[in-house]
């Protein structure tokens, strides 16, 4: 990391979908249908990022019914899809939320990431994410995209900003 990153102030993580939260799979079924695997361990960890009181949103370039629901079922309110561009989708969250770039973290694997990763205040890269994006990233999971790569970044932030042992609170006896 070359820049100075205060992690208290993160209070937004976007994500891409495909690459990051799946493994970039896609299993298109006979009636033209999809279906996506989601990682569990994301799932909790994107509960726990929620009830530190953070928000979190998605942009992909992707439309996905698959998508649609897992945020639904993890009650991310911020999702934008089909987005062959991914600055405006960023643009305008920032607009809509009232937010400046600094209080923002991505999490992309693609090309197509590089615009965002670059403005943010913590740009991810997963650790099977594109060169180039691993090059302009502030930092790079260990688990690749699918396989936890989300929630080990929520875990790091949440740390970093000295809120993760509260949060642990309720998983001791």
């Amino acid at each position: 990391m070359g820049k100075a990153i205060d992690f208290k102030q993160i209070q937004l993580l976007i994500m891409d979908v495909d690459g990051v939260l799946t493994d970039g799979g896609i299993i298109v079924h006979s009636d033209g249908s999809e279906s996506k695997r989601f990682c569990v361990y994301d799932g909790h960890r994107i509960r726990m990022w929620h009830r530190s009181g953070r928000l979190s949103a998605i942009i992909s370039g992707r439309d996905s019914r698959p998508t649609t629901l897992r945020a639904e079922q993890l009650e991310i309110k911020y999702v934008h899809q089909g987005c062959t561009q991914k600055l405006p989708a960023f643009e305008s969250l920032m607009g809509e939320l009232d937010m400046r770039p600094e209080q923002v973290a991505y999490v992309g694997a693609a090309l197509m990431d590089i615009p965002i990763v670059r403005r943010v205040g913590f740009g991810v890269a997963v650790a099977n994410a594109a060169e180039d994006l691993k090059q302009v990233a502030d930092w790079a999971t260990c688990r690749p995209g699918g396989s936890g790569a989300v929630g080990e970044t929520i875990e790091y932030i949440l740390r970093q900003a000295g809120v993760w042992e509260p949060l642990m609170q309720r998983y001791r006896i």
